[in-house]
């Protein structure tokens, strides 16, 4: 039995050891005293709040229940907010303002005076900002735009086509694609325009950039630039994320440059490099949300993202990193659409992730979090009356934050049609800090929307289709087996034709697209992002600048990477030496040479 099949095993088990508790709580007097003693213990601990009106409320929700076995229930099979198995959340306290105190309101409502006016410390937005066009200086200046009033800069950067297949932008038949739909990175000279005026080593800092095929490389020239900024010792200060997801790829997406065994070899060189090095980087966002992208149900990626991920655990683990080294420095990636299983996909995901971890993998607490990122669904976003997908972008935050997510990145309504725009992306952003900050859905109180009856019944009906994904991939022989088996593949390509087709035939409704249309089938009049012509040739011409001046340098620091890769060495400490002097197109045409490139399974 696999890994896979062991966590299936495990969660199960946990699952019969709740009903178990349950059943103890009930028949066993003094266990069930204790267990009121505790509940009741917990309840009176709960800080107590105010809204801006004057309304208390607990910090913290919880269900009236007085009875030792509903108590038992949700103790074991939920857990507190930050407390195994994780299911409400992965932290004690998220979103939430600092505390409004009960004693700053008299009787009548009215905030008394003389009080201090310094304000507590306040969290870390969960709001992540998505950019990336042209050259690295648009993006750049997009950046400073988006977070002119953010606390913490929380970046998230799109590369374009020839950067996410690791070629040059001087590759042939490329040079049309140049900074469209994502920023052009050819150099470490490039990723320093990129990020330039940002504090990388700051605890109010994080980068996260969404490239899987060559994110090695990306990664490298990201410290490469930081080190040139800040000296030797930033290093270990760097905090932020690489998507570096290759499963995920050879399911979903397609961006894949080298074999599936060399890809995953690169990609635990760096996680090796990264764990050891840099303790608040993320190595690798395993990422459900190309899965969802490409068509899959919220099922199919919820079970192939948390297979992915206990895969890639295995791995690591195979490679002898210690589980607690690396446990911490994983997080996951899901869409948040409209479907109803929505409404606790994430939820479930962080508790079956928590049970295996621990119960297959050894894992302690830090190791055992499910800590994700969420993105509202690019997929549900339809160029028919578009301005509709400002509200439903609204709805999927609502999801998200439900599902409590640890950071958020909110569409833009124009996206069908081009790279968003400053009007559009703008509101994308005001979308989640009128939810967070002007709505007091989530900033008073934690679980304030947690725990419904029909939440609790798609958490039942979610976890149960996740374990029949599992046992089917276990089935086929495990992730990788099932991954050269091309069923993950067909599973979503048959997904994706259902959606389709319900769409067609009107069984799945689009509001103005297939229902409440207005007639008019009139194109809006969008602006469309287009990098000129003139700023393509600026990237050529740079990238050519920089190969001859670095020309001899390159030349032995690829023999050098060629070498340790042929050795069996980790490369990615040579990978950092090789990309001052080479561009990513060098190193990724020189590591195929050495271990070929990737061919599409039939």
């Amino acid at each position: 039995m696999s890994k896979l099949g062991q966590v299936v095993e495990s969660v199960e088990k946990y699952n019969k050891f709740v009903l178990d508790q349950v059943k103890r709580a009930r028949s066993d007097e003094k266990f069930g005293r204790d267990l009121l003693g505790r509940w009741n213990d917990i309840k009176a601990k709960i800080p107590a709040t105010r809204t801006p009106t004057g309304l208390p409320l607990p910090r913290l929700a919880l269900p009236e229940i007085d009875e030792p076995g509903e108590i038992a229930r949700y103790l074991f099979g939920e857990g507190l907010p930050g407390e195994f198995p994780f299911l409400n959340g992965a932290y004690r306290e998220m979103y939430l303002e600092p505390v409004r105190e009960v004693e700053s309101f008299e009787k009548n409502g009215e905030p008394k005076t003389g009080k201090s006016d310094k304000k507590p410390p306040q969290a870390e937005e969960p709001t992540r900002l998505f950019s990336g066009l042209m050259l690295a200086e648009d993006t750049n200046e997009r950046f400073h735009y988006l977070t002119q009033h953010q606390r913490t800069h929380r970046l998230s950067t799109a590369f374009d086509g020839p950067t996410l297949y690791g070629m040059d932008s001087d590759a042939d038949g490329v040079f049309g694609k140049i900074g469209e739909g994502g920023v052009a990175i050819d150099t470490v000279e490039d990723m320093m325009r990129l990020y330039d005026g940002f504090d990388l080593g700051s605890p109010n800092f994080s980068a996260s950039m969404t490239i899987s095929g060559p994110a090695p490389i990306i990664m490298a020239m990201y410290i490469a630039a930081a080190k040139r900024r800040f000296g030797q010792k930033v290093v270990s200060k760097l905090r932020g994320t690489i998507q570096a997801d290759i499963f995920k790829e050879v399911q979903a997406q397609n961006e894949t440059i080298f074999p599936i065994e060399p890809s995953l070899r690169f990609l635990t060189d760096m996680v090796e490099f990264t764990t050891r090095e840099m303790p608040r980087w993320y190595p690798i966002s395993i990422s459900g949300y190309h899965i969802g992208e490409a068509g899959s149900t919220p099922v199919q990626q919820a079970a192939y993202t948390l297979s992915n991920g206990f895969a890639y655990a295995e791995m690591f683990a195979a490679r002898r990193i210690p589980v607690d080294q690396f446990g911490p420095r994983l997080s996951f990636f899901l869409d948040c659409g409209l479907d109803a299983e929505y409404v606790a996909l994430a939820r479930v995901s962080r508790r079956i992730w928590a049970i295996g971890m621990r119960d297959v993998f050894g894992a302690g607490p830090r190791a055992q979090l499910y800590k994700l990122h969420t993105q509202t669904s690019g997929r549900s976003l339809v160029a028919a009356e578009f301005k509709n997908n400002l509200t439903r972008t609204a709805a999927e935050l609502v999801l998200a934050y439900m599902n409590a997510t640890n950071s958020c990145h909110s569409n833009s309504a124009d996206e069908p049609f081009t790279t968003p725009s400053e009007e559009w992306i703008r509101l994308a952003a005001h979308g989640q800090a009128i939810l967070l900050e002007e709505s007091g859905i989530f900033k008073h109180t934690m679980n304030m929307l947690s725990g419904s009856p029909g939440m609790k019944a798609v958490e039942r009906a979610v976890e149960a289709a996740i374990l029949d994904e599992f046992r089917e991939i276990e089935r086929l022989g495990g992730v990788l087996a099932a991954v050269e088996d091309r069923y993950q593949r067909s599973q979503i390509q048959n997904a994706a034709h259902r959606y389709e087709q319900q769409i067609y035939d009107g069984t799945r409704p689009i509001i103005g697209l297939n229902k409440y249309r207005n007639g008019e089938d009139d194109a809006p009049k969008i602006k469309l992002a287009r990098t000129p012509r003139k700023k393509q040739q600026l990237q050529v011409d740079r990238l050519a600048k920089f190969k001859k001046q670095n020309a001899e340098k390159a030349k032995r620091a690829l023999d050098k990477l060629a070498d340790v890769v042929e050795r069996g060495g980790n490369c990615f400490p040579t990978l950092l030496e090789a990309v001052e002097v080479c561009s990513l197109g060098q190193i990724t045409g020189r590591l195929q040479e050495v271990v070929g490139r990737f061919r599409p399974m039939v």
